[in-house]
């Protein structure tokens, strides 16, 4: 699994219009792409950070290339109508996610 970051810096005013609007639109669209596992929407808790990020899982990076191109290490996917809420461009990041370590086995009587 691969998990994206997307983040931006959100026009102070414009956040919570911003943050309804991808919970209410961008996130719900993303169902049935393939290869799409989920995500979760986050801002800053902060009254002077204003980021938003929408955090995805993929299933693998074939799946990640389909829905964000060729240059999806490096390039965000965001439309021309969300400008107007950033202060600039959006950032991606990505990760793999790993499994919790296992734990110790239980002494031997």
């Amino acid at each position: 699994m691969i998990v994206r970051i997307w983040e931006a810096q959100v026009v102070p005013a414009r956040r919570e219009e911003f943050c309804a609007r991808l919970a209410d639109e961008v996130i719900p669209a993303l169902d049935g792409t393939d290869g799409y596992q989920g995500a979760e929407l986050l801002r800053s808790v902060s009254a002077l950070d204003h980021r938003v990020l929408v955090v995805t899982r993929w299933r693998d990076e074939a799946a990640l290339r389909a829905y964000a191109g060729t240059m999806w290490r490096i390039r965000p996917v965001w439309a021309e109508g969300e400008f107007g809420f950033l202060e600039h461009p959006p950032s991606v990041a990505h990760f793999e996610h790993l499994p919790p370590a296992a734990e110790p086995a239980a002494p031997r009587p």
